[in-house]
């Protein structure tokens, strides 16, 4: 089966532990290229039933911190 075409471009600011994060989620799930970990994790949270939502009042996205399990 094809592959979807992409047709939207996003741009991010990653600061040094999250993209340590996903590179090391990356390496060791095998995937060809960042840009497809990053693509897997999104639909990972996005079709996960067990996430709770964030809490976002009066924080901005530098608020955020990955938390090892």
């Amino acid at each position: 089966m094809a592959s979807p075409k992409r047709t939207e471009k996003l741009q991010i600011m990653l600061d040094d532990e999250e993209l340590k994060f996903i590179d090391d989620w990356r390496f060791e799930h095998r995937m060809p290229t960042r840009a497809a970990a990053i693509r897997e994790l999104i639909r990972r949270g996005l079709v996960a039933g067990d996430v709770e939502d964030p809490e976002t009042e009066g924080k901005s996205t530098s608020d955020f911190r990955i938390e090892p399990e």
